[in-house]
């Protein structure tokens, strides 16, 4: 029998995804337990299982999918201006909680919705887009800088270095 190749599907998240946003969140997140100390996985991980935390995030977000059969394999939220954060200046949009299936990474996933943050950002008149990503974080980060993302600036979160990246939208 001939190997079909499944195609991903992109689109924008809605109120029905919560539950499989929540699960992609856990199981894309769950390796850094190994990298973190027990008491900042246990605030990384507590993050991870809050509704009401996740439902805020969501409320406040843009939120991309890649779907693969009808299942969210990959995630990432884009922030409008207007939502200042310790991190993020008022009228910078921001990335929070790019997530791809361990199984489906290397596969162009976590670029693809990237990209779609920043379309929409030009899209919606935004300036700029942020994100923070740590020294952990090597995937992520090579998305990043690839698409002309730059270190902003260096603070210090859950006991390891992290980046703020910018990037200007012409």
């Amino acid at each position: 029998m001939p190997d079909f190749k499944k195609e991903f599907y992109y689109r924008r998240a809605d109120d029905s995804d919560f539950e499989q946003l929540k699960a992609l969140g856990k199981a894309s997140y769950a390796e850094f337990s190994t990298v973190l100390t027990k008491a900042n996985w246990d605030k990384m991980n507590a993050f991870l299982n809050s509704d009401t935390g996740l439902k805020q995030r969501i409320a406040q977000s843009t939120v991309f999918v890649c779907e693969l059969d009808s299942v969210i394999i990959g995630m990432i939220y884009l922030v409008a201006g207007g939502h200042p954060t310790t991190l993020f200046k008022a009228d910078w949009s921001y990335i929070r909680f790019l997530g791809v299936h361990p199984k489906q990474r290397g596969k162009g996933i976590g670029k693809t919705l990237t990209e779609l943050c920043i379309a929409h950002a030009k899209d919606t008149q935004e300036t700029h887009v942020a994100l923070h990503t740590s020294e952990f974080m090597d995937a992520a980060r090579n998305i990043y800088e690839t698409r002309g993302f730059k270190k902003d600036k260096t603070i210090q979160y859950l006991g390891k270095t992290y980046w703020v990246y910018l990037l200007e939208l012409d």
